[in-house]
């Protein structure tokens, strides 16, 4: 399984996601005007960096199973 070149980037990828998810939460914990546009902008970096780690996973299970 770690013989294949994208299983560290889809690790780190998915740890990407879930500091941002953690950082989100605990900006959005805080309350205030300025918490819940920095709280909204952190959930879309989430989603952009959930894209990224989805495709890299997809890709990884593709190339580990010989493309079939």
């Amino acid at each position: 399984m770690t013989d294949n070149v994208l299983f560290i980037p889809a690790v780190i990828a998915c740890f990407v996601v879930l500091g941002i998810l953690a950082a989100g939460i605990a900006t959005f914990a805080k309350g205030g005007a300025d918490a819940r546009k920095q709280s909204n902008k952190l959930m879309q970096w989430r989603l952009a960096a959930q894209f990224v780690a989805v495709i890299l996973i997809l890709a990884f299970v593709a190339i580990g199973s010989g493309g079939n």
